[in-house]
């Protein structure tokens, strides 16, 4: 595997080398004198950037961004360490955030930042934020699957012997594993790892190309996050033959992560990275993720995605999302059973 697809790599001594943006300012942190400020993105820039030139619009300010795999930045940022040029880091799931922030390199986010984003989606310490939810689903073909399962520890039965994808170099599947460490143990993750092997798992690149696969007929069921369904649907430019199902209330399948931001304690213009994540947890903002991106807001009372249920009735696990930083281990579960 590349060190791309393991964030273990973020936690060790061994990180990649990416080279290093110019053209980031120093100075005090007034509005007068901030111009530009540097933004390190695991958010797909196809997804983001319309968001990042609004904000430029309103505030401007110039975005320096570059965008990569959140691991890889994260990664990036823990090389850099004081010296990092980032000013915010925009990470597509908590894992990543965590990393960053229990190596300390994030500053405290002040009481005025995302303000109404509700606890449980934020660090315990402040160090980060949620920004948009992510619910981790089952994506079926709904004239195949005539029994649905209730667990993921269903997918290693015969019923579904041959006809489930997985993404392991994911991260939102290494999240959503870790989280089986966490709650279930290292040995219960192995063996359900090991069960789905022997019960003819099929490896993808992406949740993309599970959800493609199924639409194509070549398996029937996948583990994806939800908005893959109404992104595919939009690449091909028709209604395809997957929907998304859930789990019974409280199993770990049903888990929502976040894609979320933090503030680099080195940044000398923490108050305009401060002001970037209060744009993109407004109101205004997280309705637009919505309607534009499909993901959900995590404010309360908010709409959901069309078709999709309100976060509130998914019946997601409790989960604490800073354990989910803790994925050394997860990933080393995954190298031992052959999955990276």
């Amino acid at each position: 595997m590349t060190p791309k697809h393991r964030i273990g790599l973020v936690l060790g001594a061994a990180v990649i080398s990416i080279s290093t943006l110019t053209g980031c300012s120093s100075g005090s942190d007034q509005a007068k004198d901030v111009t530009e400020i540097t933004v390190y993105s695991g958010r797909a820039e196809e997804f983001i950037a319309p968001f990042f030139a609004e904000w430029e619009a309103k505030s401007g300010i110039k975005l320096n961004v570059r965008y990569g795999d959140s691991a890889e930045l994260a990664a990036q940022i823990l090389e850099e360490g004081e010296n990092s040029p980032a000013d915010l880091f925009l990470s597509q799931d908590a894992g990543s955030l965590g990393a960053v922030s229990s190596e300390g390199l994030f500053t405290k986010l002040t009481s005025n930042v995302a303000s109404e984003i509700p606890a449980k989606y934020v660090a315990a310490n402040r160090n980060w934020v949620g920004v948009t939810g992510r619910a981790r689903v089952f994506a079926y073909a709904p004239d195949r699957v005539k029994t649905l399962p209730l667990s993921v520890a269903d997918l290693t039965k015969p019923a579904y012997k041959g006809q489930v994808g997985i993404a392991p170099t994911n991260s939102s599947f290494q999240a959503f594993v870790a989280a089986l460490v966490e709650n279930k143990g290292q040995e219960f993750t192995k063996s359900w790892l090991e069960g789905l092997q022997d019960n003819g798992v099929k490896i993808y690149a992406k949740n993309s190309a599970i959800v493609e696969a199924i639409d194509k007929g070549e398996i029937s069921l996948g583990l994806v996050n939800h908005y893959y369904i109404w992104e595919v649907s939009e690449a091909l430019g028709r209604d395809i033959n997957v929907k998304n199902g859930f789990f019974v209330a409280g199993d770990l399948g049903n888990l929502i992560n976040v894609s979320g931001a933090g503030v680099l304690a080195s940044s000398k213009k923490q108050s305009t990275a401060e002001e970037l994540i209060n744009f993109l947890t407004s109101a205004v903002t997280q309705n637009e993720f919505v309607e534009k991106t499909h993901e959900y807001s995590l404010l309360e009372g908010a709409k959901q995605p069309e078709g999709l249920p309100a976060l509130l009735e998914i019946g997601a696990p409790t989960i604490d999302l800073d354990s989910l930083k803790n994925i050394l281990i997860t990933q080393n579960i995954l190298v031992e059973v052959g999955l990276l």
